[in-house]
């Protein structure tokens, strides 16, 4: 794993850290250089709410090496309050039960880890409002 490069997007995985744009106001996620509405440099940092709803979604059965231990697992395209529409997985949630529509918030999980003794990535996904 890469500690650096997981350091370097700890305000994305913790805080949903982007940027929003001087010149039209898109705010944007994951943060960019340049804006894809105007194309103007977007450095200005925007912190959104984590609040949002299912835009689409589909269950993983055969997952990748890193994420082999949690499948089945729900992946979502989540529309956020502010716009912008991010790829999560879905957690606290029977796979049965998500709705397109479905209102949900950022929640911090443990996204994968490196054996016993390597390093535990954590990072955002999203869950049903209302969930203790």
């Amino acid at each position: 794993m890469d500690i650096p490069r997981h350091w370097r997007l700890k305000s994305q995985r913790y805080s949903l850290i982007g940027e929003v744009c001087p010149n039209c106001d898109a705010k944007l996620f994951p943060p960019r250089d340049v804006c894809p509405e105007c194309g103007a440099p977007a450095k200005t940092p925007f912190a959104f709410s984590g609040r949002g709803e299912v835009f689409s979604y589909s269950t993983v059965f055969q997952a990748p090496a890193s994420h082999e231990e949690q499948a089945p697992y729900t992946v979502a395209l989540v529309r956020l309050e502010e716009g912008p529409l991010i790829t999560a997985q879905l957690t606290d949630v029977d796979r049965k039960d998500v709705k397109i529509g479905m209102p949900v918030e950022m929640t911090t999980r443990v996204l994968q880890s490196n054996g016993e003794r390597g390093m535990i990535v954590y990072g955002y996904k999203f869950r049903p409002v209302g969930l203790n």
